[in-house]
């Protein structure tokens, strides 16, 4: 018989070291000739990057050593931080990769005797030169990428273009030796796509106050053997159509996905036709999404004329779309969710993929047997799959009767059970962007939870993305109000219908989402607790030069234009409504977070004190905007625990206490 214990004192093999060390995902696939490489998190060694490949006999090996990190920090999420090529002969293959410590771009020959060397320049200005995206063009002495160039100390003294950065090192000293194949009219780009004939290029660009997810321009240009590109002219995009990818077909044919009939599609422009014609019209789910990272790929066109596809409503699915016929085929496996980040060579597509009983992993589809098989960062469990969470997908219904999409994660133990006569604490998780979704797989951290006995329901409000753009736009100028609305609708719901004690909820939230937490414990008194990380609270602050040149004008789409709604702004910020929180909440800060910076949380924290509300506050030196050390990811998990074991009464000791101040 299964032993009895009440909901949230459960033993759990799943600790919080193990879901630290489980933390983060493989990530930015590439194919180099017959090796596939891909970088992954190292948690254990500071949270680096480290980059891997995967040789032709299976087996795999890191291609640079700790301290080698490789990452971006272009509009501060970063990009593409690598390229690989294939010399011919004998000669091994090439390496260009972004380093975090200093962002200068390296060129390296993996097995060779020889240390990285730096092909870019140093910078004294603030931020510095950054780079991202990158593509080897051999042939031409040639890597091609974003460069990001501060001209000031502001946030917003910086300037983007696609540059080309000469292979044999000379511009490593002199930055006069890039050159620049845009100038600096649009404030954003990414990396251009060479035709195939290599007469043209393609890439994307944005401006102020409009995010890549509002409205993007796709612009082509003729190629010079020296100078910038010539005759740049729009082929697609506009103020309220957002691509969030271009590149080119075999046969010349420009591809891209364009959120213009409502949903992110594939269309294609034929050489010398006028429009674009869509692939797959009338389906009504994503084949796109949000451009939060420079390079970030849904599809990828094939040798055989057709397109490997991400696609799906709310889950998504890789796919071979044949663009004559519009057929659609998808690839056999139990994955829920593929990241947006494909490659492909001849007939080999691969991807990371996860899955409700899988974390990430990189996966490879055989597109000539339809076979896939998974070849790199294989998922393994740490434990006995049986402690797993069972999701349910949900969709709820909320004010004015519109629908929230939701995962719910039932408490689940296989060594207990609960009486009879108790509910399970449960708590909300608002996810970041807010631009942004909560994917349907495996995480070790919402296990951690649910093994204990507190149940997890992850809200897809309103303004998430999987769902068509209609749904995105229902936070435009609702910020602090659908998000909020929609998490609190799920969480009464839960309560009302006997899923979830009502007076043992919670809501918890990173980025966007500790802004959601710390609205939602202000003003609406559904939750006995919350639990923040690095959020945006104050927005004058925030909105006036406090954050990074990326987001500075996202607010104009979430809340309103600054000098038409003025008042919106102090509305809406949770500083502004401290009196309304009476619940204990937890407080976790980054202290080099430079989106959300500590000057958020302290500020907020002052605001609070002397109040009699029961909070705490941990601040970690060395962390930015999201956790990525293990012992960071440890302190944070145990300490949340913590919260939930004081303010739901649950008797367990195996959790450092958690001292809270008022």
């Amino acid at each position: 018989m299964v032993p009895t214990g009440t909901y949230g004192a459960w033993p759990s093999p799943i600790d919080a070291a193990l879901a630290a060390a489980h933390s983060g995902r493989p990530d930015y696939v590439g194919v180099v000739g017959d090796e596939v490489w891909w970088t992954e998190p190292r948690p254990a060694e500071g949270g680096r990057r480290a980059l891997v490949r995967r040789l032709p006999n299976g087996t795999g090996e890191p291609l640079l050593p700790a301290p080698w990190d490789v990452r971006s920090r272009v509009i501060e999420y970063g990009g593409q931080p690598w390229a690989g090529a294939v010399r011919p002969g004998e000669a091994g293959p090439l390496l260009v990769f972004s380093h975090f410590p200093d962002q200068r771009l390296y060129l390296h020959e993996p097995g060779g005797d020889g240390e990285p060397r730096p092909l870019t320049p140093l910078s004294a200005t603030s931020g510095g030169l950054r780079w991202a995206d990158p593509v080897i063009h051999a042939d031409r002495g040639e890597v091609w990428c974003v460069l990001e160039e501060f001209t000031g100390a502001g946030p917003g003294d910086v300037r983007r273009v696609a540059a080309a950065v000469p292979l044999d090192g000379s511009a490593a000293g002199d930055r006069g030796a890039i050159r620049e194949l845009t100038d600096d009219s649009h404030r954003f780009v990414t990396g251009p796509r060479l035709s195939p004939d290599g007469r043209r290029a393609v890439w994307l660009a944005w401006d102020h106050p409009r995010m890549p997810w509002d409205g993007t321009l796709v612009l082509t240009g003729e190629v010079t053997a020296e100078g910038p590109f010539t005759g740049i002219r729009q082929v697609a995009g506009g103020p309220e159509e957002s691509v969030c990818q271009a590149d080119w077909a075999p046969d010349g044919s420009l591809l891209y996905l364009s959120d213009a009939g409502d949903w992110w599609e594939p269309y294609r422009l034929r050489p010398g036709a006028d429009e674009a014609v869509p692939l797959c019209p009338g389906r009504a789910e994503e084949f796109g999404g949000p451009l939060w990272r420079i390079g970030l790929s849904w599809f990828q066109p094939l040798a055989d004329g057709t397109v490997a596809v991400v696609h799906g409503r709310g889950a998504t699915s890789l796919g071979i779309l044949d663009p004559e016929t519009g057929e659609l085929v998808d690839a056999p496996g139990p994955w829920t969710e593929w990241a947006p980040g494909l490659a492909a060579d001849g007939t080999r597509v691969v991807g990371v993929a996860a899955s409700p009983r899988s974390a990430y992993e990189v996966v490879e589809l055989d597109t000539r047997t339809g076979r896939t098989r998974v070849i790199g960062s294989p998922h393994r469990d740490a434990v006995d799959p049986a402690y797993y969470p069972e999701p349910h997908i949900r969709t709820f219904t909320g004010p004015d009767n519109r629908e929230i999409h939701a995962h719910i994660y039932p408490p689940h133990n296989p060594d207990r059970v609960a009486p009879d006569d108790e509910l399970p604490p449960y708590v909300v998780w608002a996810h970041g962007g807010p631009t942004g979704n909560a994917p349907l797989v495996l995480d070790l951290g919402i296990a951690y939870f649910t093994s204990r006995g507190i149940g997890v329901a992850q809200v897809n409000y309103g303004g998430s993305t999987g769902y068509g753009r209609a749904y995105r736009n229902r936070l435009r100028e609702q910020w602090g109000v659908v998000d909020v609305e929609d998490c609190a609708a799920v969480a009464e719901a839960l309560a009302a219908e006997g899923t979830a004690d009502p007076a043992r909820l919670a809501v918890r939230g990173g980025s966007a989402g500790g802004w959601t937490a710390a609205a939602s414990l202000a003003t609406t008194g559904v939750y006995a607790c919350g639990t923040i990380f690095f959020p945006v609270l104050d927005l004058d602050g925030w909105g006036s030069g406090e954050t990074h040149d990326f987001e500075s004008r996202y607010l104009e789409s979430l809340i309103g234009p600054f000098e038409e709604v003025p008042g919106r702004y102090r509305e809406r910020s949770p500083i502004e409504h401290v009196d309304g929180i009476t619940a204990p909440f937890l407080l976790l800060q980054g202290l080099d977070d430079v989106i959300c910076p500590p000057t958020q949380s302290e500020r907020f924290l002052a605001r609070t004190a002397g109040r009699g509300v029961p909070h705490a506050y941990l601040a970690f030196p060395g962390e930015g905007h999201g956790f990525r050390r293990a012992e960071t990811v440890i302190r944070a998990l145990e300490a949340e625990m913590a919260l939930y074991v004081q303010v739901f009464g649950i008797d367990r000791d195996d959790v450092p206490p958690l001292e809270l101040r008022t």
